[in-house]
């Protein structure tokens, strides 16, 4: 079975990483090498800040080290939603779950991320708003 836990881990398509308690990038997999435009080898060590866009870090930093302070978070259920970086510069809206990750002694070590680009799906989305935003403006206008 760690054959197949490897396989999955390291070919999966989607992201998936794990960031140690201060927020250095341990594993990389094939998925988020494609998905960021970053080698593991020019990640592993660095800071989760490559992936996250400067306005958002402060508020990430601010959640990530409650959690790794507490142990607790609402997000083991849910879904999270928010744009990322890639080595390019450009951004890319994502969809991910987290796993936190404790040592033998149940103490914090660090947090998986499960992540998958959603950023096709997200422009289509705000084009129809856009669309039925201005068919609603046309219909309250009334007719000509």
């Amino acid at each position: 079975m760690d054959r197949f836990f490897s396989q999955i881990l390291r070919d999966s398509p989607d992201a998936i990483l794990i960031a140690d308690r201060d927020g250095r990038i341990r594993f990389w997999n094939a998925g988020a090498e494609r998905m960021f435009g970053y080698a593991a080898a020019e990640v592993l060590g660095d800071s989760l800040d490559l992936i996250i866009p400067a306005n958002l870090r402060p508020r990430h930093w601010q959640g990530y080290f409650r959690v790794m302070e507490t142990g607790a978070t609402n997000y083991l259920t849910d879904m999270l939603a928010s744009p990322g970086l890639r080595k390019d510069g450009s951004r890319l809206s994502l969809e991910f779950s987290i796993v936190l990750l404790r040592d033998e002694q149940g103490a914090m070590a660090g947090c998986a991320a499960i992540l998958r680009d959603v950023s096709e799906r997200w422009h289509k989305e705000k084009e129809l708003k856009q669309r039925l935003a201005a068919c609603e403006g046309k219909l309250q206008g009334g007719p000509a």
